[in-house]
């Protein structure tokens, strides 16, 4: 009976918030050290660097960018509604905020590689 239970409360959609948002965050931090690898690069090694920024230009890459801004969109609005639930008396209208903080961070990743194709 407790599994069934649990398997309950993880479909509702502010516990899918929650799982999105400690997933945003594991994302981007496993891209940082790539990302603080590759500015080094434009102060020990600007040939290296200018090599690897030629490879921005794949399509994979700038699918993969989507993705890290789709992440920190996620990632943004999910602490603003984690910081709304510490601030603020929160009642039922919160699915449909959670909800619209996801639509919102889809809606500028897609906007993000839209500019960038």
């Amino acid at each position: 009976m407790k599994a069934s239970k649990s398997i309950k409360a993880r479909a509702h959609p502010l516990w899918l918030a929650y799982a999105l948002h400690r997933l945003s965050g594991l994302g981007l931090a496993l891209f940082l050290p790539l990302h603080f690898w590759v500015l080094a690069l434009a102060v020990t090694n600007p040939g290296q660097l200018d090599r690897f920024l030629q490879l921005t230009d794949a399509g994979i890459v700038k699918l993969a960018e989507f993705g890290l801004v789709f992440l920190l969109a996620v990632h943004f609005f999910g602490g603003l509604r984690l910081i709304a639930l510490e601030w603020l008396p929160w009642t039922a209208p919160q699915k449909s905020l959670a909800a619209g903080a996801a639509a919102v961070s889809f809606m500028v990743a897609t906007l993000f590689l839209l500019k960038a194709i």
